[in-house]
């Protein structure tokens, strides 16, 4: 029994020990990733040589907390000959602000193959740090290594043929690539940089104002990264004589001249500038000339070219003179005369120009004026009549309408009084107890009487006349015959 004991014993401490050695090994999980990083679908990605692609990396969130400040990069010092990719112009490294835990998020690179690196089979290694929820770095966190493939050097590259122009135009902000030329990489081909666009801040360009130019360029070649790169804008000149002839387009800054460091293969970049529009510019596009001027990797000098299309709108400025209204006053169902002038004092044609009349006492009325050219006058008259009598002020709207040259319509508002005051109801004058008619509109009436005074008078006259001389011949009768009946001068004797 002792013995069996002994052994019973024995197997019990065996079993303590065993569990005391499975408590100690909990903690050497620490050994297993907090991380997981993948490429996608677990691919073996294949490089051209020459060519620059992307190589991207799934970073998986294991550790069972949140992780910040995730870092991945390439481990190129201690691959040296064994990186198969060009190190030149690229900081490799890419950073996870967050990654909540059991989350993934992609990290991508671009890498172009060495021309040297052949056909072959390259292992990357990659370096990750992290840090905990509250800052504290992650030790021991294990490298991730991967495969990549590579292609040899072709016989004959011929390079990236340059590409067809992009037609300017200023409702789009593109621009045109006009050419270029010096010297070419060593492999043959002439790296071309592009303009692809431009932006302007404002987008709409007023004469007399400041606004910031921004060109978006590309480097159309896919092998080749070009740098110690400077630019130039020329504006047109404008002006009618030597104090005002001047560039259209003038930098705030003092310089046209722009200088940036490199564009990569396949890269973009953008340019930007501060330039002030003249202020007597005409309202049109113009055509700004961009050099360029840049070296390929083989310090070859490469000159080219571009232009861009910028639209100058001007304000428009006019003014009206004060408005003259006969009567100021008038009856319903009667209409007034309103006129004014109206000057265009600025530098665009106003087209389309119209005068609307509205108010509630009066009827609506247009008036279409045509065209203004810049500098000139037009007279505006109206005939307005009156619907109602006037409740308050008589206030009477006027609204100018105009378009200018691309067809954008505007409006502008002036207004005065006009009172309007009810009809009189009388329709005849009375005169001694009744009613006399009013002789009938449009008769001379005063010329008539004076007429008919005149032949009354005149044929008074005649009848007179003509009563006195038929008198004195009467007379004369009744003389010759007193003269027959007296005795003869023998009766006398």
């Amino acid at each position: 029994m002792k013995r069996v004991s002994r052994w019973l014993a024995g197997i019990c401490m065996a079993a303590v020990l065993l569990g005391a050695a499975g408590l100690e090994a909990v903690p050497v999980r620490a050994a297993d990733p907090v991380l997981e990083i993948t490429t996608p679908d677990n691919k073996v990605q294949t490089y051209q040589c020459g060519q620059a692609q992307d190589f991207v990396l799934n970073v998986k969130n294991t550790s069972g907390a949140p992780l910040k400040n995730i870092t991945v990069s390439p481990k190129l010092k201690d691959q040296g000959a064994e990186w198969p990719f060009k190190t030149n112009y690229q900081s490799y490294h890419e950073t996870i602000e967050l990654l909540a835990e059991g989350t993934e998020k992609p990290v991508k690179f671009n890498f172009m193959q060495r021309d040297n690196a052949g056909e072959e089979r390259y292992q990357l290694t990659f370096e990750v740090t992290a840090q905990d929820e509250s800052g504290k770095p992650i030790n021991d966190i294990p490298d991730s290594s991967f495969y990549v493939n590579t292609s040899a050097k072709p016989q004959e590259d011929v390079g990236a043929s340059a590409p067809e122009p992009v037609s300017g135009g200023f409702d789009t902000g593109e621009a045109a690539y006009v050419g270029g030329g010096g010297g070419s990489s060593g492999n043959g081909s002439v790296p071309r940089v592009i303009v692809t666009g431009f932006t302007t801040n404002p987008a709409e360009v007023k004469a007399g104002s400041d606004f910031v130019l921004t060109i978006h360029l590309k480097n159309t070649s896919k092998k080749t990264k070009v740098s110690n790169m400077l630019f130039e804008l020329q504006a047109p000149t404008e002006g009618n004589d030597e104090q005002t002839t001047a560039p259209a387009f003038l930098p705030t800054s003092g310089s046209n001249s722009i200088y940036m460091e490199g564009i990569p293969a396949s890269g973009t970049a953008d340019i930007s500038i501060s330039l002030n529009a003249k202020a007597d510019l005409v309202q049109k596009p113009y055509e700004i000339a961009l050099s360029m001027k840049y070296e390929d990797s083989d310090a070859a000098q490469i000159e080219a070219g571009a232009s861009l299309s910028i639209p100058v709108k001007q304000n428009v400025r006019f003014e009206f003179s004060e408005f003259e209204i006969t009567p100021e006053s008038v009856e319903a169902g009667s209409e007034a005369n309103v006129s004014c002038n109206l000057y265009n004092l600025g530098r665009i044609k106003l087209y389309n120009v119209k005068a609307i009349f509205e108010g509630s006492d009066i009827k609506k009325e247009e008036v279409f004026l045509g065209n203004l050219e810049p500098g000139s006058s037009t007279a505006i008259d109206a005939m307005l009549e009156g619907t109602k009598a006037s409740e308050g002020e008589g206030k009477v709207k006027m609204t100018l309408s105009y378009e200018d040259e691309a067809g954008t319509a505007s409006t502008a508002e002036e207004s005065f009084h006009l009172m309007v005051i009810e009809a009189s109801e009388t329709d005849g004058m009375f005169m001694d107890g009744g009613m006399m008619e009013e002789p009938q509109a449009g008769l001379p009436v005063i010329p008539i009487a004076v007429l008919v005074a005149a032949v009354i008078i005149i044929g008074a006259a005649v009848i007179i006349k003509k009563k006195r001389k038929a008198r004195r011949l009467l007379e004369e009768e009744e003389g010759l015959l007193d003269e027959l009946d007296g005795p003869s001068e023998d009766e006398q004797q």
